[in-house]
C-alpha cells in the first residue's frame, strides 16, 4: 500500500494533498536541521586538523546545502499543489528549480574559492609563505569564471542560445572597448601588476615621478589602494603604473648609512687615527653587514672642517631598527672623535684686523693732508 492509498483510507480524497504537502515540508525541515548539525560537528573536527581543503569544503557547503534541501522540498510541495489545483503557474516550478540548483552550485563554488583563498594566506594552514597578490588574482579570476559559466548555463536552461549570446557579446565587446578604453586600460594595467608583480599587498612603494608613497592595501582590477604614511587612503588607477617608475623599498636587501663628519683643522694630525678606529668599529659592529661595501675615508678640505665620510650597510631593512642602528653608529663615532682629543667642526669665520696706528703716525698723516689742501 502506497502512502497516498494509506492516507485516502483515513481522509477524504480531496484533502489528501494537504497532508502530503505538510509531510513534505516537515521532512524537509527535519532533514535541513539534521544536515546542518552534522556539518557543524564535522566542521569542528576539520578545523582542529588545520587542513585547508576540508575546512574550506565544509564551510563553503554549510549554507548552500541547507538552501538546496529547502529548494528541493518546497519545489516538491509546489508540484503536489500544482497537481491538485491544476493552476498553470505551477508549470514554472521545474525550470525555476533548475535555475535554483545552478545558482546554488555557483554560490557553493564561489564560497569554496573564497575560503581556499583565505586559508592559503593564513600561516596556520600553510607552512611556506604564499604570495598574497597571486592568490588574490587567481581567486578573482576563478570566481569570475564561475559566475560567467553559471549565468550562461542559466540562460541555456531558459532556452536561450549560448552561441547567440557569445556572438552578441563579441560585437558588444568591440563597442564597449571603444567607449570604455580607460576602464580597459586599468584592467590590463591590473593584469600586468598580477603578472609582473612589481609589488604585492603589504609592500611599501613610492614613485619618483609622482607624489606616490605608502603601503599597498589592495590591488583591484581597476585601481590600487595605497595607505599613505599619514594614514590617508590613496586610490590610483592601474594604468598609471604602466607609465611611471615605481620603487619598492620593501624588497631592499640592506639599508645604507651614508654620512659625512667634519673635524677641526687644528685636529688634522689625528684624522688618520680617527678614520682607522671608525672603520674598525664598523667592522666589529654586529648590526653592520660586512659582506657589503664598507668605506671610511678622509675625502674633503671643507671651508671650516676636514671631512671624512662613512659608507656602510645595515643587516636589517626594518625602518625603525635601521634608525636605532644608525643612531648607535653616530654616537660611537662621536665617542671616537672625543677619545682622540679632537672636536667636530662647525662653520667659523676669521676676521683679520690690521695693527693699530700710533699717535705719531696719525699726526703725520693729518699734517700731510692739511698741506695738500
Amino acid at each position: 500500500m502506497s502512502l497516498r492509498e494509506w492516507l485516502e483510507s483515513f481522509l477524504q480524497e480531496d484533502r489528501v494533498w494537504i497532508v502530503e504537502i505538510f509531510l513534505v515540508v516537515l521532512i524537509t525541515q527535519v532533514l535541513a536541521i539534521v544536515v546542518k548539525r552534522a556539518l557543524q560537528k564535522l566542521l569542528k573536527h576539520a578545523i582542529a586538523t588545520k587542513n585547508l581543503w576540508d575546512d574550506a569544503l565544509l564551510e563553503a557547503s554549510l549554507r548552500p546545502l541547507n538552501w538546496f534541501i529547502w529548494l528541493i522540498g518546497l519545489s516538491w510541495a509546489a508540484e503536489l499543489t500544482g497537481k491538485a489545483s491544476g493552476a498553470a503557474i505551477f508549470s514554472l516550478v521545474e525550470p525555476l528549480r533548475e535555475v535554483g540548483v545552478i545558482a546554488l552550485i555557483g554560490w557553493f563554488l564561489v564560497r569554496f574559492i573564497q575560503h581556499i583563498e583565505t586559508n592559503l594566506m593564513d600561516p596556520e594552514y600553510t607552512a611556506e609563505p604564499v604570495d598574497e597578490t597571486t592568490v588574490r588574482a587567481i581567486g578573482k579570476l576563478m570566481r569570475i569564471s564561475v559566475v560567467i559559466t553559471a549565468t550562461l548555463v542559466i540562460l541555456q536552461s531558459f532556452g536561450y542560445s549560448i552561441s547567440g549570446v557569445l556572438a552578441f557579446g563579441g560585437i558588444g565587446g568591440l563597442a564597449v572597448g571603444f567607449a570604455a578604453k580607460d576602464l580597459l586600460a586599468n584592467f590590463f594595467g591590473g593584469l600586468m601588476i598580477y603578472l609582473d608583480r612589481p609589488f604585492s599587498v603589504g609592500d611599501w612603494i613610492r614613485s619618483p615621478d609622482q607624489e606616490i608613497e605608502g603601503t599597498v592595501e589592495d590591488i583591484g582590477w581597476r585601481q590600487t589602494r595605497i595607505r599613505t604614511f599619514d594614514k590617508r587612503p590613496l586610490y590610483i588607477p592601474n594604468s598609471t603604473f604602466t607609465q611611471i617608475s615605481v620603487e619598492n623599498p620593501s624588497r631592499m636587501l640592506n639599508r645604507r648609512i651614508y654620512e659625512t663628519i667634519g673635524i677641526r683643522y687644528d685636529d688634522a694630525d689625528k684624522m688618520a687615527a680617527i678614520v682607522a678606529d671608525v672603520r674598525s668599529m664598523l667592522e666589529q659592529h654586529p648590526a653592520i653587514d660586512n659582506t657589503q661595501t664598507l668605506i671610511v675615508n678622509f675625502n674633503s678640505f671643507a671651508p671650516s672642517s676636514l671631512d671624512f665620510f662613512v659608507y656602510t650597510f645595515t643587516k636589517t631593512t626594518d625602518w625603525i631598527q635601521y634608525h636605532e642602528i644608525k643612531q648607535d653608529v653616530l654616537l660611537k663615532i662621536l665617542s671616537i672623535v672625543a677619545r682622540h682629543k679632537a672636536e667636530c667642526a662647525f662653520p667659523t669665520s676669521t676676521v683679520h684686523v690690521p695693527e693699530p696706528m700710533s699717535m705719531r703716525e696719525v699726526a703725520g698723516l693729518s699734517r700731510t693732508t692739511n698741506e695738500n689742501v
